[in-house]
């Protein structure tokens, strides 16, 4: 039958104490006068025991078969707690005249340690955060968020972990270029952000040596084996999110290989421009090329929009022919009138019918005539 968790940890709690207090009296011990078992070994110091030639007890064998207790022989267990208390300075008459009593040093030095053992138990891990425990160094379990109780230092260690906080760092500034090489042979300036949680505490502080460093590398080994089967045109423009996407990809395939507990978040393009000595001509070749799509653009405009206008007068021609064909002299006749009304539609004209002679009448210039202004000089 296997006892519940929590009994063995307090019976390992209770050894551990034990052990510590029987340390502590060792401790004690040292720091104690030069006494014997009873007192001073001399019988002049004014100490409890006798003298060997006084008569007292202590010169005499036991009586009654009782036995000592700590190695020597006693009349009673008063004397031997009187005595003890002697040796280690509970009578309260410990050091020379205007020192401090040792006892009063050596209690607070093991309050001290116990207060230290005490701290190093209780654990209060916060709800974005794991603690990995260490028993003598190798990983025993991962503390949930709450507050904990483990083993004291140097048995086990606790170290917190920052588990769900989203890390991120920059590669490329623009007081340092990060240049790689495209696919068609061009040479491009990178910037970009890396975004990066741990997903395994235990495989990110025990399986890397140097966990940020390894992410940093395997962030441009991955950047550099995309950029190499990209165009420059495809990296600077259209094809920005899908380099993110395999970046992160890549990295997180490597990452898993290493087994280094990490969980890549995001890639984000942050600059992608040719180097700085160059970049000025591809500032201008890109302004061109520009200016070129935008007459493209602005031809194919103009080209559709007289498409469809012939579109449509074909349409409307092929109406009337079918008009045409049912009434030929009327579709001729109304065809001539249309014709004639939009030719002489913006044009001075007059028109007379006499038989016979037709007089000259300049009607056009009368109507030309200006009226003349109201309200003149009189």
């Amino acid at each position: 039958m296997r006892l519940p968790l929590f009994f063995v940890r307090a019976a390992s709690y209770t050894g551990c104490m034990s052990i510590l207090l029987g340390w502590g009296a060792r401790v004690r011990a040292v720091f104690a006068d030069n006494k014997g078992p009873w007192g001073s070994s001399g019988g002049s110091d004014g100490g409890d025991t006798p003298p060997p030639e006084s008569g007292g007890p202590w010169a005499q064998p036991p009586k009654g078969g009782r036995r000592s207790i700590v190695g020597g022989n006693v009349s009673s267990f008063e004397d031997f707690v009187k005595r003890g208390r002697a040796r280690f300075g509970g009578d309260g008459g410990g050091g020379l005249p205007g020192q401090p009593n040792r006892s009063i040093i050596v209690w607070g030095a093991l309050a001290a340690l116990l207060l230290l053992l005490l701290s190093s138990m209780a654990h209060v891990i916060a709800a974005e955060q794991r603690g990995v425990v260490t028993r003598f160094g190798k990983y025993s379990n991962t503390l949930q968020p709450g507050f904990r109780l483990t083993l004291p230092w140097p048995i086990e260690r606790v170290q917190k972990v920052d588990f769900d906080k989203i890390q991120e760092f920059q590669i490329g500034s623009a007081e340092e270029e990060t240049l790689m090489l495209t696919g068609d042979q061009n040479i491009i300036d990178i910037a970009y952000q890396v975004r990066w949680k741990i997903k395994d505490p235990e495989q990110y502080l025990f399986v890397l040596a140097e966990p940020q460093e390894t992410i940093r590398q395997v962030a441009e080994s991955a950047m550099r084996a995309v950029i190499a089967n990209v165009t420059l045109d495809g990296a600077m423009g259209n094809q920005r999110g899908e380099i993110e996407a395999r970046v992160a990809e890549d990295m997180q395939r490597t990452l898993d290989a290493y087994g280094a507990g990490i969980a890549v978040q995001g890639i984000a393009l942050r600059q992608a421009d040719p180097p700085a000595a160059v970049n000025e001509a591809f500032k201008a070749v890109t302004a061109a090329q520009q200016a070129a799509k935008t007459d493209v653009n602005n031809a194919n405009a103009y080209a559709l929009q007289m498409r469809q206008v012939a579109q449509g007068e074909a349409t409307a021609f092929d109406k009337v022919y079918e008009q045409y064909k049912l009434a030929p002299e009327v579709t001729r006749r109304r065809l001539y009138y249309e014709t004639m009304e939009r030719v002489l539609r913006n044009v001075d004209k007059t028109i007379v019918e006499a038989p016979g002679v037709t007089p000259y009448l300049p009607l056009n210039q009368v109507n030309r005539q200006a009226p003349a202004p109201r309200g003149g000089a009189q």
